[in-house]
C-alpha cells in the first residue's frame, strides 16, 4: 500500500472493515478487534490513525513494541489463534502500521475470556443472543442443528413401525433380523445420541414431532389477491407432521389452489397443473431438508393470484449466493437431515433440484433476504382471464365457461340460494369434505364465481356460499350450451 493509497482509505473514513486506532498497549483489547474481524468477513487495524482519519504516525520503536503486542495479543488472547500480516506505510507524519485480519476460517474467534466479538459498523459487540451464536458454531461445523437432541424426547417418541419400514427399504434387512433396539441403530445412524433422538431422528420418525418442535412445520394460506396483508383468504393449513407428510400436505395444498388446464385432455378430466408439478417439488422439498433450525420460524407457503411463495427461514449458507444454486452449487445446512431425506422424499442432495426446478418452469425468481434471514422462492403463474371484469361481455362469459370443470360445473348447478358447506356435498352427494373443497369449492371461489357471505371470517360456523353475478352469468351460459 502507497502513502497514496492509504490516505483515500483514511479519507473514507471507519467502517465494518477499518478500524483507526492511535496506539494500542493493552493486548486484550486488541485481541478483541482482531477476532470480531476474522469473525465478520476480515478487515484492517490502522495503527498511528487518529478516530477522524487524520495520521498521527509512529516512530520505529512504537512500530517495534507493536509488532511484539500484536504477536502476542493474536496468538495468546485469541482462540483459536490468528495469524494477521501487519505492514508498515511511510507517510509525512511518521509511519502508519496496517494490520491486515483475515476472513477467519474456524469461526467463531473468542477472547481469553470465551466471548465472541464481531463488527458492528465501525464498532463491535460481544455475541450474546444464543440463536446468533448457534449459527456461528453451526458455520464453522462445529454444531449441526439436525443433530442436536431434543430436549424432553425419549425412545417413546419414536414411530418404531415407521422407523422399521425405512430400515428394511435401504438396508434390506428387518429391524428383528439386526438384532438391536431401534434407539441404538438410531444413533449408529446418527439420529440419535445417548438414548435420545436428535432433531433429524424425531422430524423423520416421530409419532408427533411438533409436540417438541413446534416451529417445525409449514404455515399455509391462500389469498385472493396479490397481497400479503389481507386479511380475506381462501383456505389456510397449519401442515405439520414428519417431514414426508409435511411434503405430502404441503404438495396438496399447492395442487389445490391453483388453476388446472385441460391441455387437449377431455372435458371432466381435472387437466394439468398450470405451472409443472416437478418445480414445486423440487423447490418445497429444498425448503423442508436445507432450512435453518436454529431460526425460530415455520416455513411459510403463500398463494397468490399472480404467484406462489415458498418462504424458508434462514438466508444461503457462507457466501452462497442465487446464482451459483441455479446452477448447481450447493452447501447442505443439515447433512444427516439431508442423507436420510433422499431415501424418503423426492430428493438427490446433488445440488441438481433448483436447476431441475428451473427447467421445469423458468418463471422462479430466488431471492436470498440475508437482513431478514430467510430464502424465498417466488414461481410466478400464468396470467388467467380475469372472471371479475367486463362481465356483461359475451367474449369475458366465453372466456369464463371455457374454464370450468366438471366438478365446478355440478356444482354451480345445485347452488339455488346460499348454502352451507355441508349442504352443499348434501346436494352434490359427496361425503369427502378434502374432496369437495379441493374439486369443487375452492377452484369456484378462485375463479370468481361462487363467494363467501361471510369473507373476513372463512372459517366462521355460519358461513354461507352462493353464486356471484359472473357465476350466474356463467350457470346461465353452461345451460344455453348443455343440449
Amino acid at each position: 500500500m502507497t502513502e497514496t493509497e492509504l490516505l483515500q482509505l483514511l479519507a473514507c473514513g471507519e467502517d465494518s472493515r477499518h478500524q483507526f486506532k492511535r496506539d494500542a498497549s493493552n493486548a486484550d483489547s486488541l485481541a478483541a478487534e482482531l477476532a470480531a474481524l476474522a469473525n465478520s468477513g476480515g478487515g484492517c487495524v490502522l495503527l498511528g490513525v487518529a478516530d477522524d482519519g487524520s495520521v498521527l504516525g509512529l516512530d520505529a520503536a512504537a512500530v517495534r513494541r507493536l509488532n511484539q503486542l500484536l504477536s502476542n495479543a493474536a496468538s495468546q488472547h485469541v482462540r483459536p489463534p490468528l495469524s494477521p500480516v501487519s505492514h508498515n506505510v511511510q507517510t509525512a507524519q511518521g509511519l502508519v502500521m496496517v494490520v491486515q485480519v483475515p476472513d477467519g476460517l474456524n469461526k467463531p474467534y473468542m477472547d481469553l475470556q470465551g466471548r465472541v466479538w464481531v463488527k458492528s459498523g465501525a464498532d463491535k459487540r460481544h455475541v450474546t443472543a444464543r440463536e446468533e451464536m448457534q449459527r456461528m458454531f453451526q458455520r464453522a461445523g462445529l454444531l449441526q442443528a439436525d443433530q442436536v437432541p431434543v430436549h424432553n424426547a425419549t425412545a417413546a417418541d419414536i414411530d418404531e413401525r415407521a422407523f422399521g419400514r425405512y430400515f428394511e427399504r435401504r438396508y434390506g434387512q428387518s429391524l428383528d433380523a439386526a438384532g438391536l433396539p431401534v434407539v441404538q441403530l438410531m444413533e449408529n445412524l446418527q439420529l440419535a445420541q445417548d438414548g435420545v433422538p436428535n432433531l433429524a431422528g424425531l422430524l423423520l420418525f416421530g409419532k408427533q414431532p411438533q409436540r417438541l418442535l413446534q416451529v417445525c412445520q409449514i404455515g399455509a394460506v391462500w389469498f385472493p389477491g396479490t397481497f400479503l396483508g389481507d386479511t380475506r383468504y381462501l383456505d389456510s393449513e397449519n401442515i405439520d407432521g414428519t417431514l414426508e407428510e409435511q411434503f405430502q400436505r404441503g404438495m396438496a395444498f399447492i395442487k389445490r389452489s391453483l388453476h388446472h388446464v385441460q391441455a387437449g385432455r377431455g372435458f371432466n378430466t381435472l387437466g394439468q397443473l398450470e405451472v409443472p408439478e416437478e418445480a414445486f417439488v423440487e423447490l418445497l422439498v429444498n425448503a423442508l431438508v436445507h432450512r435453518d433450525f436454529f431460526v425460530s420460524a415455520t416455513i411459510r407457503l403463500f398463494v397468490f393470484t399472480d404467484r406462489v411463495e415458498i418462504i424458508s427461514p434462514g438466508h444461503l449458507p457462507d457466501s452462497l449466493t442465487p446464482e451459483q444454486i441455479r446452477t448447481g452449487v450447493s452447501n447442505r445446512r443439515n447433512k444427516v437431515l439431508a442423507e436420510h431425506a433422499a431415501h424418503i422424499l423426492p430428493y438427490r442432495g446433488l445440488g441438481t433440484g433448483v436447476p431441475r426446478a428451473l427447467g421445469a418452469w423458468p418463471k422462479i425468481d430466488l431471492v436470498d433476504e440475508r437482513e431478514a434471514n430467510q430464502f424465498r422462492a417466488v414461481v410466478w403463474r400464468v396470467a388467467q382471464p380475469s372472471a371479475a371484469t367486463s362481465v356483461d361481455t359475451p367474449q369475458v362469459t366465453g372466456q369464463v365457461t371455457g374454464q370450468v370443470t366438471g366438478q365446478v360445473r355440478r356444482l354451480l348447478a345445485v347452488m339455488v340460494a346460499e348454502h352451507s358447506r355441508s349442504e352443499l356435498q348434501a346436494l352434490l352427494g359427496l361425503k369427502h369434505r378434502d374432496s369437495f373443497m379441493a374439486s369443487y369449492l375452492l377452484p369456484a371461489l378462485a375463479a370468481g364465481w361462487v363467494e363467501m357471505t361471510i369473507p373476513d371470517k372463512p372459517q366462521s360456523s355460519k358461513q354461507r356460499y352462493r353464486l356471484t353475478p359472473v357465476g350466474k352469468i356463467t350457470l346461465t351460459s353452461f345451460n344455453k350450451d348443455t343440449p
